[in-house]
């Protein structure tokens, strides 16, 4: 869910980044009388599933509240090539200052859901989930994840506080995929899912004899591994693929019979949708 009271800090940081500590648009103030009133509309320029839209209205909205903004798509929405999605009217001089930072959030947002939908369209009717990871950009963790749900994705944990995932580190500090696994059971609890990471069968087979895991993520492992993997686990356990996934090869890793797919690239490597805001007199 999109909390806008959580996003507000990062609105305010933005604009600070952008106009400076005296909030200012020097351009704009050396080119458009103060008291100019204008309508804008930002446009789509590019095919792909709106995220953000109600964080680009409060970008506006943090710089003048007495702008009036008129939304015309919902977060989710496919949009074509030049489809309006919203309006803004008011101060010229606040619209331009709000601009950038606006786009800047909804074409990332947008990207990354044009992105996860991209991948849930690639994987037909496969039972597996697209799932996001941690692989995210400081402080912006909770909207890309917010991003990757709306592309029709599942998120992973959201960090490092709120699911266990027993990786290679772990393993080998514990010394043993049993000793690993023995601990973060004692630690969370009969109830809590137990996620960990393998690299080989063998370490698949490991898992399966000593129990306790809920979860096993196959990592870096070839279709023919991954369908061995399904045979192995025989519904024991769930199965997650990641490594080496694209939009080339998530079909036919989805096709071996694994629950979830997470792929790192929706929120690290996403391009930004095309979106422009054009002055509308």
């Amino acid at each position: 869910m999109l909390d806008l009271k959580t996003i507000e800090p990062m609105i305010r940081q933005a604009l600070a980044e952008d106009l400076g500590p005296h909030m200012r648009d020097i351009t704009s103030e050396a080119t458009i009388p103060a008291d100019r009133q204008t309508m804008a509309v930002m446009r789509a320029r590019g095919e792909g599933v709106i995220a953000g839209v109600k964080i680009a209205e409060a970008v506006f909205k943090a710089v003048d509240p007495s702008l009036k903004v008129t939304l015309y798509v919902t977060d989710g929405d496919k949009v074509a090539l030049y489809t309006k999605l919203f309006l803004v009217e008011g101060s010229a001089l606040s619209i331009l200052k709000a601009e950038r930072v606006a786009l800047n959030f909804l074409s990332h947002l947008s990207g990354i859901a044009t992105l996860t939908n991209r991948y849930i369209v690639a994987i037909g009717d496969s039972k597996a989930q697209i799932m996001c990871t941690r692989k995210t950009i400081p402080t912006l963790r909770s909207l890309q994840k917010y991003a990757v749900a709306v592309g029709g994705g599942k998120n992973h944990r959201h960090g490092l506080y709120d699911a266990i995932l027993i990786k290679d580190n772990h393993i080998s500090v514990a010394k043993s995929i049993k000793v690993a696994i023995e601990g973060a059971r004692k630690a969370a609890g009969p109830s809590a899912k137990i996620e960990i990471e393998v690299d080989t069968l063998e370490q698949l087979q490991e898992v399966l004899d000593c129990g306790g895991a809920d979860i096993v993520l196959l990592d870096n492992m070839g279709l023919e591994e991954l369908k061995r993997a399904v045979d192995m686990a025989g519904g024991k356990v769930l199965l997650e693929a990641s490594g080496g996934v694209n939009l080339n090869t998530v079909r036919s890793i989805a096709e071996t019979g694994v629950d979830r797919i997470s792929i790192g690239a929706l929120t690290h490597s996403a391009p930004a949708l095309d979106i422009g805001l054009d002055i509308d007199l």
